[in-house]
């Protein structure tokens, strides 16, 4: 029998290297060129900070709940949002102390664990900038971060020992069946082999994070925690390879959008002849097109500063209320109090006078006229 599991070892080590299969498609270059527009005024448009850490905050909520939920995770987006702002909590049972949330352990332990797989990544600094070279002990620290309190210790980042079978989370029904567990060593090793060669990386960065969600599934390494772990690991690919478009997007979302679409476009590998990639390239590079496009509309409405800065020779902060005044005012040139209530109208007089008085104090506006003629134009220089 050892003869026997040693033979079969060396067989597998003998596998080819990585190489996918696929084609340079139209939708494929509409896509990524997309993705490349908005990254240039994402990263080139100057956001005043607190609006940068709201964005990026806004951004770690949506992924964790939406990375939790694609999984089955019951927690409303409201519970999950509380839980993730717990930041010094690990634990289920203190989270639910803390925040007064009742619901299932399991739940709550998956959402701080992806907050913590999330942040992991922002602070782990030795692949910022730099060729880092994708290690079996990347991907098994990813799924431990991911599984810690969730799996018996002999699981939590190890690969698994036995078979398994994916179901699919709407219909419970076998949606494909995984290599057998002698294979994982090896098939990871010789991804991680493409991934880190000179091949590999001539391929454009958005591929290949697209190719590394789809190969961790694939493998299924774990015997649970696989599909947050890919997503978590493509994360980590874009972010290396100065994608991570200040970490303002959130593809989890567009994947839990349509959870049948989603495994549609992973399943669709597996049922050509030759595992072509095409389809399951598109649609992760439509979802994070159409994500930053999202991002780059927030982006350009919330960087008035750059504008500000050309007025003003210095970044100004603005709350929601105060640049929507401002847009107006950028647009049609002078507002009226009037003018204002009609794009605030869920806001009181008294606000918006305090809002107009201190975008004033700040030498953003000038007031013209008294009484009812008061008209209100952009500062001058």
């Amino acid at each position: 029998m050892a003869v026997s599991i040693l033979l079969t070892a060396y067989s597998l080590r003998l596998l080819p290297m990585f190489k996918p299969t696929f084609t340079i498609s139209h939708n494929l270059l509409l896509y990524i060129s997309r993705i490349e527009a908005s990254k240039a005024i994402i990263e080139h448009s100057p956001i005043v900070p607190s609006w940068e850490s709201r964005f990026r905050d806004d951004a770690r909520a949506r992924t964790v709940f939406h990375g939790t939920h694609i999984e089955g995770n019951d927690l409303t987006k409201e519970q999950s949002e509380k839980i993730v702002k717990l930041d010094d909590v690990i634990d289920a049972q203190t989270a639910m102390q803390r925040s007064g949330i009742t619901a299932k352990d399991r739940d709550i332990q998956e959402v701080i664990n992806y907050r913590s797989v999330l942040e992991w990544i922002d602070q782990w600094q030795d692949f910022i900038g730099k060729n880092v070279v994708y290690s079996e002990d990347i991907v098994k620290t990813l799924h431990a971060l991911t599984t810690q309190r969730i799996l018996p210790d002999d699981q939590v980042g190890q690969f698994r020992k036995q078979q398994v079978i994916v179901r699919s989370v709407q219909t419970g029904e076998i949606a494909f069946r995984p290599p057998v567990s002698v294979e994982v060593p090896y098939l990871v090793e010789e991804f991680l082999e493409w991934l880190n060669s000179d091949e590999g990386r001539a391929m454009h960065p958005i591929f290949r994070a697209a190719m590394t969600h789809y190969e961790s599934v694939r493998m299924h390494p774990f015997s649970e925690g696989n599909g947050r772990t890919a997503r978590a690991f493509a994360t980590l690919v874009l972010y290396a390879e100065g994608y991570d478009f200040k970490r303002f997007f959130s593809l989890e979302q567009y994947f839990d959008g349509d959870m049948e679409e989603y495994y549609k476009a992973i399943l669709s590998v597996q049922e050509n002849d030759t595992n072509d990639m095409t389809f399951w390239l598109e649609y992760f590079c439509y979802g994070l097109a159409i994500e930053l496009d999202r991002v780059k509309q927030q982006v350009l409405k919330l960087s008035q500063d750059l504008q500000l800065q050309s007025k003003l020779g210095q970044q100004i902060a603005l709350s929601e209320r105060q640049i929507i005044l401002f847009e107006l005012l950028n647009t049609q040139g002078e507002m009226t109090s009037y003018d204002a209530a009609k794009v605030l109208p869920n806001v009181s007089v008294d606000t918006i006078l305090r809002d107009l008085n201190d975008l004033m104090s700040k030498g953003i506006i000038q007031k013209h006229g008294v009484t009812k003629g008061v008209k209100y134009t952009l500062a001058s220089k």
